[in-house]
């Protein structure tokens, strides 16, 4: 079963560079139509899916290792 668009676009956002504090979050709000806190909540679960990191390892796994360091550090 392959990934749904929206689960594509979250990806493909989370590959792209952004030039400074509050870009990214108006880019998922423009692109997206979701608020970032709805936002990073489905990015959190898509990075538990397998679907996921068949479809694009690299950025999975960038950013659970990310997550993961976030998580020793609390």
């Amino acid at each position: 079963m392959e990934l749904a668009p929206r689960e594509r676009a979250i990806l493909a956002l989370e590959r792209r560079g952004f030039p400074g504090p509050g870009a990214k979050e108006r880019a998922i709000r423009e692109e997206l139509g979701l608020s970032p806190v709805r936002y990073y909540q489905l990015l959190n679960a898509l990075l538990d899916d397998e679907r996921a990191l068949a479809a694009d390892p690299v950025t999975v796994n960038r950013l659970r290792r990310v997550r993961d360091s976030r998580r020793t550090e609390r």
